[in-house]
């Protein structure tokens, strides 16, 4: 290569359940921030770029999911992440902790202890027990994860759509925050409905939530806001058979994946309406189809649930990206939100 170069940014990608992951493993500037959120904080206020050159096309595009590693500054923590998206920053990330639980041992960040690896990764939500299963060779295998303490927030809480519809809600938290519902309340199928009516509608119902929501997290107002919508079949709690959900988050990105958080929330959900006792195995799966598969752990005397969510992620491929000095997209761009002339 002989043009000259200004920036360059190694990432490795993965998929969980066909999400993609990717993580940034080299050329990334150093957080400095007290906390996490801090950190959090830094990224969005002074490296921005970084983000959007890597979720961006021409480089990535519109669903497109990344990690950025930093150090822990949470006790016994092995790493701390920053989640992005096309939009901005996650708190939590399920699928993303899953491919990152088989990561970390293959970059032996934390050294594998067949038959369970085991250790802590600091998330913006807040620490997540992560636990490998490990090949007697040390191979990395499925990977669950324990979510931080999860709750419903508010049950069938009635929403306005643009066409003065109004439809109700349950508001749950998972490590982040979602506007959960059947469906079937829409007039719609989950199985039959073409995907591009439920995502569109699931962006609806993210915008109206976010604009007649009032959402303040118990313990750290940088959690309080809606993260997105989950459409769900009418399978599920209390039924363990196989339940289909669709995630739209973000800035109207649509997850692959059942959503780990979401599974968390769903869960949550689940047991304020008793729905779900400790450990009964509950299925779930996006639009890929790929199962996730969680259970309630534990309740909390305050009443959160801790809910425990498995999976695996697989490699996709390494890449290096460069940001020449004249390239006239210096951040990419997002096709979606590009207007011509």
């Amino acid at each position: 290569m002989t043009a000259k170069r200004k920036t360059s940014y190694q990432v490795t990608d993965l998929h969980a359940a066909g999400e993609p992951v990717r993580i940034i493993t080299d050329g990334a500037p150093k957080l400095t921030g007290a906390s996490l959120l801090a950190k959090r904080q830094q990224a969005i206020d002074r490296y921005d770029g970084v983000r959007q050159l890597l979720m961006f096309e021409p480089r990535g595009h519109a669903d497109m999911y990344g990690v950025w590693p930093t150090e822990a500054d949470a006790p016994g923590c092995a790493l701390a992440v920053l989640f992005m998206h096309n939009a901005g920053y996650s708190t939590m990330c399920g699928h993303a902790t899953i491919a990152l639980g088989r990561w970390v041992i293959d970059q032996g960040i934390v050294a594998a202890t067949p038959p369970l690896t085991q250790f802590t990764l600091q998330c913006p939500c807040g620490p997540v027990n992560v636990r490998v299963e490990t090949t007697p060779e040390g191979n990395p295998g499925e990977v669950t994860f324990d979510s931080v303490p999860a709750f419903a927030a508010t049950l069938d809480t009635p929403i306005r759509l643009n066409n003065d519809r109004v439809v109700s809600v349950d508001l749950a938290y998972g490590g982040a925050y979602y506007a959960i519902l059947p469906a079937s309340r829409l007039g719609m199928d989950l199985t039959a409905t073409p995907v591009d009516k439920l995502i569109a509608m699931g962006r609806q119902i993210t915008a109206a939530g976010r604009e007649q929501l009032t959402i303040q997290h118990p313990g750290e107002a940088a959690l309080g806001f809606l993260y997105g919508c989950i459409l769900t079949d009418d399978a599920g709690p209390p039924s363990t058979q196989l339940s289909r959900n669709l995630c739209i988050f973000g800035g109207g990105q649509v997850d692959r994946s059942a959503t780990g958080s979401g599974i968390t929330a769903r869960l949550a959900l689940a047991h304020a309406r008793q729905q779900a006792k400790i450990g009964e195995t509950f299925t779930f799966a996006g639009l890929s189809g790929v199962p996730f598969q969680g259970q309630i752990e534990s309740i909390k005397k305050t009443g959160e649930v801790i809910v425990s969510v498995t999976g695996k992620g697989f490699y996709s491929g390494e890449s290096r990206f460069w940001l020449e000095a004249d390239d006239p997209l210096p951040v990419g761009f997002s096709a979606s939100k590009t207007r011509m002339g």
